[in-house]
C-alpha cells in the first residue's frame, strides 16, 4: 500500500479542513469584511499549494560538502546503486530522490528534481524490510560548498521544507567555516529536526573516532546546537547505516513538519476570521415563532372576535359578530424590534445588519399578517339543529305544563279528567321538554367553544405561516450561514 493511500491522514483532513473554511467564507457573502476574506483566500491558496505538495511525506535530506561521501550513503541506506558517485571530483550536482511506498511526485516536481533522478524503493522481495520507512522521501542534496552559486541556492531554498536534515561530514572537514557559519548557526531552533553523520571514519584510525566525536560535538555546541545526535558511518564498512535507518525510521513515525506548518497555517486562517463570528448563533426557534405570531394575532383583534364568535354561537338567537381589525403598524414594528433583538444578540454587526435586511419590512409584515387573518372566513356561527333541539325541548315543556293542570283539575273534581293519568303524561313531558332545552344549550355552547377555538387556530396557522416566512425562514438562511463559517473556523482549532 502506497503511503499517500493510507486513510485518515493528515493530507486528507487538512484539505476538509481548507475546503470547510473555503466553503463557509463563500457562503458569508458580504457578511465578512471584504478585506478579510481576500486576506483569507491568499492565506487558503498559499496552505492549497503546500497540501498539494503531499504533507504526509517525510523529506530527509544529506546536505554535505564536496567529497563527504553524501551519495555513497545514499546508495547504503537505499539499497540501491543509484545516486552518482564522483570518480575525478566528487560533487553532487543535481538532487537526487529515493521515494519508500508511493511517487510523490508533486513533491518531488516542486523540489525540481528531475524525474531521471527518482526512484521508488518498493520490492517484493524486501517489502517488510522497509515498511518502516513507508512514507520516506530521501534526497541527496548538491553539494553545499560547490564552486556553482546555483548548487548552494538551491540547497537554500530546499532546507526549509525538509523534516529531517542529515549533514555529513568527513573526519578531514567537519570544522568546515562555510558549514558552521552559513548553515548551522542559523538553525538552532531546528536541533531537533537535525542529524550529523560523521562519515567515512573508515579513512581514519579507529583509536581517533572517539576524538573525531567530541570535537565534532564541541563545534555543535558552538554553533547552539548541543542536542544533535552524532553518528559515525562508512559505506566501506557498512558501520553506522543501520543506526541512520533506525532514526528515519523514528522521524517517519513523526507527524511531518508540512504537516504541521499547513495545520498553523490554518489555524492563522482561522484566527483572523474569528472576528467575523459570534461564539454561538442566538436560540430562534419554535418558542420565539410562537411568541411573535400570538402577538399579532392579539393585535388584530382575533381575541375579540373568537369570543363574539363562542357568543353569538351560544345563544338561540343569532348574534352580531365583531370583525378581526388590521394590526396597528407601531404594533407590529415592535413585534419585528423584539424578534430582531433577540435573533441577532451578540451576533457581529455584519450579520445582524444581513439578518435586518433579509427579514421583512414592518409594513410588509403588517400587509402579510392582515391578509392571513382575512384569509380565514367568519364561521357559520347559527345551527338549526340545536335551535329545533331547544324549540322541540320547549313545546314538550308547554305540553306538559298543560297536562299537570288539567290533571290537578281532574284531581280536584273538577268535570271528567283522569287526573292522576294526566300529571304522570304532564311530568313526563314537562321532564322531556326540560332535557330538550338543557341539551340544545349544552350543545349549543359546546359547538360555541369548537367554532370559537377553530376560528382562532385557523387564524393562528395563517399568521404564523406570516411569521415563518418573513421573519423566522430568512433568519435561519443567516443563521445557518454564520454557523457554517463558525463551525469551520471551529473545527480548525479543535483539530490544531
Amino acid at each position: 500500500m502506497s503511503h499517500a493511500s493510507v486513510p485518515d491522514l493528515d493530507e486528507e483532513r487538512l484539505a476538509a479542513r481548507v475546503e470547510a473554511i473555503a466553503t463557509g467564507l463563500e457562503r458569508a457573502g458580504d457578511e465578512v469584511d471584504p478585506e478579510l476574506v481576500r486576506s483569507a483566500h491568499t492565506d487558503i491558496a498559499r496552505v492549497e499549494e503546500r497540501l498539494a505538495l503531499g504533507v504526509d511525506w517525510t523529506v530527509v535530506a544529506l546536505v554535505g560538502g564536496t567529497g563527504s561521501g553524501k551519495s555513497s550513503l545514499f546508495n547504503a541506506i537505499s539499497g540501491l546503486r543509484f545516486a552518482d558517485v564522483g570518480a575525478i571530483r566528487p560533487t553532487t550536482d543535481r538532487a537526487a530522490a529515493c521515494v519508500w511506498g508511493g511517487t510523490a511526485t508533486e513533491l518531488l516536481d516542486f523540489l525540481a528534481v528531475a524525474e531521471k533522478r527518482r526512484i521508488e524503493r518498493e520490492s517484493v522481495l524486501d517489502a517488510d524490510d522497509e515498511r518502516a520507512l513507508h512514507g520516506l522521501v530521501l534526497l541527496d542534496m548538491p553539494d553545499h560548498d560547490s564552486v556553482a552559486e546555483t548548487h548552494a541556492d538551491q540547497v537554500d531554498r530546499l532546507l526549509p521544507l525538509v523534516d529531517l536534515l542529515v549533514w555529513v561530514v568527513d573526519p578531514q572537514k567537519y570544522a568546515d567555516n562555510a558549514l558552521h557559519a552559513r548553515y548551522l548557526r542559523g538553525l538552532a531552533g531546528r536541533q531537533d529536526a537535525m542529524l550529523v553523520l560523521v562519515n567515512q571514519v573508515d579513512t581514519i584510525p579507529r583509536s581517533a573516532v572517539p576524538r573525531v566525536l567530541d570535537s565534532v560535538r564541541d563545534l555543535l555546541r558552538a554553533d547552539g546546537l548541543p542536542g544533535v545526535e552524532v553518528i559515525t558511518t562508512s559505506t566501506v564498512t557498512g558501520d553506522g547505516i543501520d543506526d541512520v535507518r533506525e532514526v528515519l525510521a523514528r522521524a517517519v513515525a513523526r507527524r511531518s513538519i508540512a504537516a504541521s506548518t499547513a495545520e498553523a497555517e490554518i489555524e492563522a486562517v482561522a484566527g483572523r476570521l474569528r472576528v467575523a463570528v459570534a461564539d454561538r448563533e442566538p436560540p430562534v426557534g419554535e418558542a420565539e415563532v410562537g411568541a411573535a405570531t400570538e402577538e399579532l394575532v392579539r393585535a388584530a383583534g382575533i381575541g375579540a372576535v373568537a369570543d363574539s364568535v363562542r357568543a353569538a354561537a351560544a345563544r338561540v338567537r343569532r348574534g352580531a359578530l365583531a370583525r378581526p381589525e388590521p394590526p396597528a403598524a407601531g404594533t407590529v414594528e415592535a413585534v419585528r424590534g423584539r424578534w430582531l433583538a433577540a435573533s441577532t444578540a451578540g451576533l457581529p454587526e455584519r450579520w445582524r445588519h444581513a439578518v435586518d435586511h433579509d427579514v421583512a419590512s414592518g409594513e410588509d409584515l403588517r400587509a402579510s399578517a392582515r391578509a392571513a387573518v382575512d384569509r380565514v372566513p367568519l364561521p357559520e356561527v347559527a345551527q338549526r339543529g340545536a335551535v329545533a333541539l331547544h324549540v322541540a325541548g320547549l313545546v314538550l315543556a308547554g305540553l306538559g305544563i298543560v297536562a299537570l293542570v288539567l290533571g290537578l283539575v281532574g284531581l280536584l273534581g273538577g268535570g271528567d279528567l283522569p287526573g292522576a293519568p294526566l300529571l304522570g303524561v304532564g311530568g313526563g313531558l314537562l321532564a322531556l321538554g326540560a332535557a330538550g332545552v338543557l341539551a340544545a344549550r349544552s350543545w349549543r355552547r359546546s359547538r360555541a367553544d369548537d367554532l370559537s377555538a377553530g376560528y382562532r387556530k385557523d387564524v393562528t396557522e395563517e399568521v404564523r405561516e406570516v411569521v415563518v416566512r418573513g421573519l423566522g425562514a430568512p433568519t435561519a438562511a443567516v443563521l445557518d450561514r454564520h454557523r457554517a463559517l463558525r463551525e469551520a473556523l471551529a473545527g480548525a482549532a479543535q483539530h490544531a
